[in-house]
């Protein structure tokens, strides 16, 4: 058990004014499993980039362990995996480097250990272990015999992550594991991830991070916090001081306009007591001024009590999430069904890749098509947009029919906003109005969007969604990258509106408050 410090930290990149991180300290225990939150493009990943030492900063980050980051490239894609694995170990097995560990800590049994572990003549005892992390993984073990270009990338994922935590003496910076990742697969991997310890974890899926951390890392509008804890008690945390927090601010602006009006009066008083001084009638000078005195000084009083609240209202909300409700609005369709499928199954090399798929979807219905990944979900909602795709079985799309589509991939996004706008067709106050929404400072609107984060690029795809009128939505795992705050905007939105929706995503807790129906597709 070791700790990572850091003290003070500020960073920005190269050209700009605004800081990422300014004057920011924490420290984390290496033995904790973290699950690291925040809205996109506040620093994630750029943060994980500056514990592996890739960018310049200033202040201090201290630690005794190195750092391995996923994903990391594996160099011979179209070796099996099981040799991509072990090389990715090998390199961190060499005699060298554990000789100078072991040697360090004085742990002369643990060197003859991990020399009989990992430097293996024949590999042989390196091959048990990738194949009993994979077996943890429910990953079959015919997989690791296979091209690692030939694998799923859920594969990918369990098989990276094998390899990763066989290295020892490394703290591993996770960044959102689960784009690749059916359902099922979510569930093997954070089952997984339970039973290890040193990672930070970069996820916005909520069942994901409730089963696999222990502590929550949450970057917030201002600051970086810690807390002990999965994600549904961190929530409930947050919750509760907002609230506190908004009662409390509330009852200072009261205070504060109460305190002001207080002194206000006694400053007029004072002033019309001195006054009253050179006035024909006054009696006693002396008792008057002595009373104006005693009014000017409660005055003041009541002044520095002002400001005091004043210090202590600003103190408050400075983390606060604001999220503004989104809106949206579908045109009426004016049948009641939109699509029906019978026995469907997309075809490929002549032969069908699923069993029979049966489904209606109707107005106001929002249909999940759920199923493995490689199970042909994506293609199926690309036949319901209408591309030209080999089936068999019944299909029917209704006449007319308008369709707004999210696809699954957003990394082709590139150029100006006002660009993509013009090449949409976009209403440009609404577009931007929903990414304000989606917490996009006007900053963004001004660069290329090949430079935002993974997260912005995605919500550009939804925005231009949500932003045009159509009968369906038809989104394919459209929360990839997207931030917890916006999740739950998103939600809210749709329950609201209700739309006919037919859509991919493996956010379980998104699927069950959002569906009204499901389909599931079986591989042949």
């Amino acid at each position: 058990m070791s700790l990572i410090e850091v003290r003070g930290l500020t960073f920005a990149y190269e050209g700009s004014y605004d800081n990422i991180f300014e004057d920011v300290s924490f420290s984390v225990d290496t033995d904790w499993k973290l699950g690291f939150i925040g809205r996109n493009g506040r620093g994630k990943t750029t943060f994980l980039r500056l514990l592996m030492g890739e960018l310049p900063y200033t202040g201090d980050i201290r630690c005794d362990v190195r750092f391995d980051y996923f994903p990391f490239p594996v160099q011979n894609p179209g070796q099996p995996a099981l040799t991509a694995a072990r090389e990715a170990i090998a390199p961190f097995a060499a005699l060298e480097e554990e000789k100078e560990r072991c040697l360090a800590c004085g742990d002369l049994a643990g060197y003859g250990r991990a020399e009989e572990q990992f430097l293996a003549a024949d590999g042989y005892i390196i091959d048990e272990l990738i194949a009993r992390e994979c077996g943890r993984l429910r990953l079959p073990e015919e997989v690791l015999q296979r091209p690692f270009d030939t694998l799923s990338g859920g594969e990918r994922t369990k098989v990276l992550l094998a390899a990763l935590f066989l290295r020892h003496g490394r703290f591993l910076l996770i960044d959102e594991p689960t784009n690749h990742l059916d359902v099922q697969g979510r569930r093997d991997v954070g089952d997984y991830l339970a039973l290890k310890k040193g990672f930070i974890l970069v996820s916005h899926d909520r069942d994901f991070l409730d089963r696999s951390v222990d502590h929550i890392l949450s970057l917030n509008r201002k600051s970086i916090e810690v807390q002990k804890g999965n994600f549904s008690s961190f929530e409930e945390n947050r919750r509760r001081r907002d609230q506190f927090e908004l009662a409390e601010n509330e009852r200072l602006k009261k205070d504060i306009g109460r305190l002001q009006q207080a002194a206000r009066q006694k400053a007029g008083w004072s002033d019309r007591m001195e006054r009253s001084k050179i006035g024909e009638h006054s009696f006693d000078r002396g008792y008057i001024g002595h009373k104006a005195a005693k009014m000017m000084a409660r005055a003041k009083a009541i002044e520095r009590r002002q400001e005091r609240a004043i210090e202590e209202k600003q103190a408050l909300l400075q983390d606060l999430e604001e999220t503004e409700p989104l809106s949206l609005h579908p045109l009426a369709y004016p049948k009641q069904r939109l699509i029906e499928a019978r026995g469907l199954s997309i075809v490929f090399d002549g032969a069908p890749v699923f069993e029979g798929l049966d489904f209606i979807l109707q107005r106001g219905e929002r249909l999940a098509l759920t199923g493995k990944n490689g199970s042909g979900k994506s293609s199926v909602l690309k036949l319901c947009c209408g591309e030209e795709l080999a089936y068999t079985g019944f299909f029917s799309r209704g006449g007319g029919l308008q369709i707004s589509y999210v696809p699954q991939d957003a990394s082709f996004l590139k150029g100006g906003l006002r660009e993509f706008i013009r090449q949409r067709g976009l209403d440009e106050p609404l577009f931007k109005a929903i990414l304000r929404k989606l917490d996009f400072s006007r900053l963004q609107f001004e660069k290329d969007m090949s430079d935002y984060s993974a997260g912005q690029k995605k919500k550009v795809l939804l925005a231009a969604s949500l932003s045009s009128r159509a009968h369906l939505y038809i989104w394919d795992e459209p929360l990839n990258f997207i931030d917890l705050y916006s999740r739950l905007q998103i939600e809210e939105m749709l329950l609201d509106v209700q739309p006919a929706m037919l859509f991919v995503e493996h956010d379980a807790a998104f699927v069950s408050r959002i569906a009204t129906g499901s389909a599931a597709l079986t591989r042949l």
